[in-house]
């Protein structure tokens, strides 16, 4: 384009840069409450987390003194923290493996094309709708010493009592058992949806060749379900290290501590001890840890999904 002195006037870089700069306007004014919802409840509480960390505080969770890195010393020195994190990977141990396993096998079984299987694949997705309360209070019940279900199971073989919650023994592992019922219908329905989403004629192809149902599940459905079952064992993973609400109703991180997962020793530590330094130090020590699993399961488990 020119001028009236036949000077060129170059317009169109202009134009570009306004259309830019208008769309990504746009564009933040659309992300603004996201990024507002996002600063308010997880930028500044993480931040003030790490600040905290660094202080000891009074009972209002104001800092009062900074320690720098004491409270971190302080955690890796109390054999209670140490408890609490064999507690916690070992819970992680017992549920994960275990409620993916089940959940599996439930929705091999719901998948097949039977008439009234729509049924069961209710009955098995049912936990959704359970909260965590609610299971927790009929668990306690179950594994009551002397009105419990268990128990009476239990002597109808002439087996010895267990006590299910009050036995260091026995507590993890009977929270363990609640918690993969409770997640069951979750892990349950995604592998569902997995499942059918393989292409049938797959299947179809493997049977006209004669192969048989382990080797059709061996070579064709867990390698074609492998996206899901990646996703679903990363979830369950940090779900297991994030639980709290079956501890608080079933065991109060007792007996002797064998149920004092990390989140439930935060929660001691920062609303009964008031001691929110040391409660926030172990915050960060949690999300670290789940940040390296998450990071390690990417890189080495990510190999082996196979995307179709």
């Amino acid at each position: 384009m020119r001028n009236k002195r036949g000077i060129h006037i170059h317009t169109a870089p202009k134009i570009g840069f306004w259309r830019r700069s208008l769309n990504a306007r746009t564009a933040f004014l659309y992300l603004l409450p996201s990024i507002i919802l996002f600063s308010v409840f997880v930028f500044y509480p993480m931040f003030r987390t790490i600040y905290l960390s660094f202080f000891l505080t009074n009972q209002h969770g104001d800092p009062a003194l900074f320690v720098g890195l004491d409270n971190y010393k302080y955690l890796f020195e109390s054999e209670s923290f140490r408890q609490s994190t064999k507690a916690t990977l070992l819970f992680v141990l017992f549920t994960v493996p275990a409620g993916i396993i089940i959940a599996l096998f439930l929705a091999l079984l719901a998948n097949e094309k039977l008439k009234g299987i729509g049924f069961f694949r209710t009955v098995y997705s049912s936990t959704m709708g359970i909260s965590v309360a609610a299971s927790s209070v009929v668990w306690l019940f179950l594994f009551h010493p002397s009105i419990g279900m268990f128990n009476r199971f239990l002597g109808i073989f002439g087996l010895k009592d267990i006590q299910w919650l009050l036995d260091p023994e026995w507590a993890l592992i009977s929270v363990s058992i609640s918690t993969i019922w409770l997640n069951l219908g979750f892990s349950f329905l995604i592998i569902l949806g997995g499942l059918q989403n393989i292409d049938e004629h797959l299947y179809e192809s493997s049977k006209i060749d004669g192969a048989g149902y382990f080797y059709r599940l061996r070579r064709i459905t867990i390698p074609m379900l492998s996206p899901t079952l990646f996703f679903i064992i990363t979830i369950s993973m940090i779900n297991a290290f994030q639980t709290f609400g079956q501890i608080d109703i079933l065991t109060k991180g007792g007996p002797s501590e064998s149920t004092n997962l990390i989140v439930y020793s935060i929660y001691k530590e920062a609303f009964i001890n008031y001691q929110f330094g040391t409660a926030s130090a172990q915050a960060v020590f949690l999300f670290i840890t789940i940040l390296i699993v998450t990071i390690l399961q990417f890189k080495f488990g990510e190999k082996k999904v196979h995307y179709q």
